[in-house]
């Protein structure tokens, strides 16, 4: 991680844990809004005026956190307005770097290397973890924020005429349930699962796979009354759920050991992610291969980092491109 701006160990899965040693998460520093009028928005400095090819993205496709940014970005097609850089899949010593690993870029915005190298030019100082995602500001060379739950909402409402207004992902009138089942969703299962990955003990670790699979059922059950969450309605919600769902059986179940069911355990959760990746902006951020590659060379949790050859995602579209052929177009 990075201390006092420079970088000073290898990187590490675990950003800290508690008394019980449940795994935690480091909390996003960066928190400002784009807004259409460049007023301040819930969080951060005002300033930061929604201009087209002013904004620049980091991301990386294995991340769930970053994917929903990404899935957001191309279904309010704000993909020439915000430009895009993807890190390659395995974590270095130094954190996320960018590279030639297809399906990765370089650096065309920065030049840099690695992605702690963009927090050090927005903060010279900086203490703590280089994440994705980062929407980086070039006007005035530093970032925006690196909350994706900003970032997702953000995207969603805050580049005004330069996305098309007819997708709306936080609808004022659901806004409260949107909130309400995504503040139940993220802990026990967006985080829960990272909470079973990288638990320090046993009784932390059932604790939180206990969750991760109450969750799983109790939207199993939802799911039975429409095709999205809240019914025939699109939402920031389905997005957030997506990214989790779409990696379970790959990489959650054997290397985070949430090993009770997969998600083709459950019918409806898995028609569902059928549903949601026949949607152009959800099948062309889904790299499988990113995902495998980055989950399985978590050296902590298995020291051979061989990456398994399964499993067979039956939800997927067979010949679909994936997110390697199509986000080298978005590039800067």
């Amino acid at each position: 991680m990075l201390v006092d701006g420079k970088w000073t160990a290898a990187w590490q899965p675990v950003q800290a844990t508690d008394a019980g040693g449940g795994f935690v998460r480091q909390i996003s520093t960066f928190r400002s809004w784009v807004t259409p009028d460049g007023s301040a928005g819930p969080t951060g400095e005002g300033g930061f005026r929604a201009e087209a090819g002013r904004y620049h993205l980091y991301a990386a496709l294995i991340c769930p956190w970053a994917t929903r940014v990404l899935i957001a970005r191309k279904l309010k097609r704000l993909e020439r307005a915000v430009t895009v850089s993807i890190v390659e899949p395995a974590l270095t010593d130094e954190g996320w770097r960018f590279g030639d690993t297809p399906g990765a870029t370089r650096d065309r915005v920065n030049g840099a290397t690695f992605l702690h190298e963009i927090y050090t030019r927005a903060d010279p100082q900086f203490t703590g973890r280089a994440t994705v995602p980062a929407l980086w500001d070039r006007e005035r060379r530093t970032i925006v924020n690196n909350e994706s739950a900003d970032l997702l909402r953000m995207f969603g409402g805050g580049f005004g005429a330069l996305a098309d207004d007819s997708v709306d992902l936080a609808p004022e009138d659901l806004r409260p349930e949107i909130d309400a089942l995504n503040e139940a969703i993220y802990p026990a299962l967006n985080n829960g699962v990272y909470r079973a990955g990288f638990a320090a003990t046993q009784e932390a670790y059932e604790e939180a796979c206990a969750a991760v699979f109450a969750m799983l059922d109790r939207l199993e059950t939802r799911l039975a009354a429409g095709p999205y969450l809240f019914g025939e309605r699109l939402t920031e919600t389905d997005i957030r759920l997506f990214v989790t769902l779409a990696r379970f059986d790959a990489a959650y179940h054997g290397q985070f050991k949430c090993n009770l069911r997969r998600i083709a355990d459950y019918p409806k959760l898995s028609a569902y992610l059928g549903r949601l990746i026949a949607i152009p902006a959800f099948a062309e951020t889904f790299d499988l291969d990113h995902i495998k590659r980055g989950y399985y060379s978590i050296a902590r949790l298995d020291p051979t980092c061989i990456v398994p050859v399964g499993p067979a995602l039956s939800w997927t579209p067979k010949g679909s491109a994936t997110a390697r052929e199509r986000v080298e177009g978005d590039q800067s």
